[in-house]
């Protein structure tokens, strides 16, 4: 493939340095200085702190033997963590790489962990027999594009056992002449096999897959600069594949671009299952599929908020939860976890981005500005 079309001034110059550590214990942190008991959940339902100093903790994946796999961005770095005595704290963390690029997206499957830089697929094989000592990942697939502009990736594996990725926008608005931009795609294991499934999405940094459907579901991040309250960022399912969500011609489903979406008809695209809160960077998503939470949640949508950047009063900063009825439709958008934005001062102490079932049926949600990852338990 060819990306050369793209502005040379947004292109990535030079590969990834990869190197490992055998184990790096976490560092003391004091955790009395995040303020836990802020954070409003719903009656029954209480906090902690799972695992501390993870600095600019991302995406997660969780193996069956309970290692939970963390991506993130700044840090360049993508970790592995163990619980080896079972209290649902992490003693243990392994740095498996350092100095990768935007290292967002890692994904589990069959024994292998997967890695998603900017532009290229990793793969680690067997890599819960070898945590200190991984080495250096293989290189599946180096087919996509280096542009850190909404470059990083969220990866997971669908019922399919296919591997699928987004790619994001390489701009805030622009009409992409690459149509592997504004897409999410998908490959096999191997790294063969390269395909657009889904186009007209900006930037997702979040899917998952229905537990009963296994239609796949994902958020999506509207642009920026078009006032505080627009357009609204979505909450979207794909029923099949070769679908068209929008981007860049209309917005929430039924708002036009003022500039690409002239002469356009925002019917002629997949319209959100739901329209979130404008600018509030919805992120890591799951389906409520627990014994611990009780039976309203069943069928519900719960979504990491990562918070606004671009509107002049903060919004966002928690997690939302969704229910959706029989039809697939939504029956409500509401708070499920906020406390992270205090709202008197408009200043953020924490950032939820990615969330993840352990286990034992608790909620882990990874904070990449308060460097943490939390556990959710319901009590009743």
């Amino acid at each position: 493939m060819n990306f050369t079309k793209v502005t040379s001034s947004l292109l990535i110059a030079g590969m990834a340095m990869i190197s490992c550590q055998s184990i790096n214990p976490p560092t003391d942190q004091d955790l009395s200085e995040l303020p836990l008991d802020q954070i409003k959940l719903p009656n029954g339902y209480e906090i902690s702190i799972y695992a501390d100093n993870i600095v600019n903790a991302r995406s997660m994946t969780l193996s069956p033997s309970g290692t939970l796999y963390v991506g993130t961005r700044s840090e360049g770095k993508v970790y592995a963590l163990k619980d080896l005595d079972n209290d649902y704290k992490i003693d243990t963390v392994f740095t498996l790489m350092e100095d990768a690029n935007l290292p967002n997206g890692v994904a589990f499957n069959d024994g292998d962990l997967y890695v998603a830089e900017v532009d290229r697929i990793l793969r680690f094989d067997d890599i819960e027999s070898k945590l200190d000592n991984p080495g250096e990942p293989t290189v599946i697939n180096n087919e996509y594009p280096g542009i850190k502009h909404h470059g990083w990736k969220y990866i997971a594996f669908g019922p399919d056992d296919k591997l699928y990725i987004p790619v994001g926008a390489p701009c805030n608005i622009c009409e992409s002449e690459e149509d592997i931009f504004n897409s999410i795609t998908r490959i096999n294991k191997d790294g063969s096999n390269l395909e657009i499934i889904q186009k007209g999405v900006r930037n997702t940094v979040g899917f998952t897959w229905h537990p009963i459907t296994n239609d796949l579901w994902f958020t999506d991040n509207g642009r920026d600069n078009m006032g505080d309250d627009k357009p609204s960022c979505e909450l979207n399912t794909a029923t099949s594949d070769g679908l068209h969500f929008g981007y860049p011609y209309c917005h929430q489903g039924d708002l036009l671009d003022p500039e690409f979406g002239k002469e356009k008809n925002c019917s002629d695209y997949e319209a959100p299952i739901e329209k979130l809160n404008p600018h509030s960077a919805p992120l890591g998503l799951e389906f409520v599929n627990t014994t611990m939470f009780p039976n309203n949640l069943s069928n519900t949508v719960i979504i990491a908020e990562h918070g606004s950047w671009n509107r002049s009063a903060k919004i966002g900063y928690r997690l939302s939860q969704i229910s959706i009825d029989e039809n697939g439709k939504s029956k409500g958008y509401e708070n499920f976890a906020s406390g992270w934005l205090n709202e008197d001062t408009d200043e953020a102490w924490g950032r939820p981005v990615d969330v993840e079932w352990l286990n034992d049926g608790s909620l882990l949600v990874s904070d990449d500005f308060a460097d943490v990852i939390y556990r959710i338990v319901y009590k009743g």
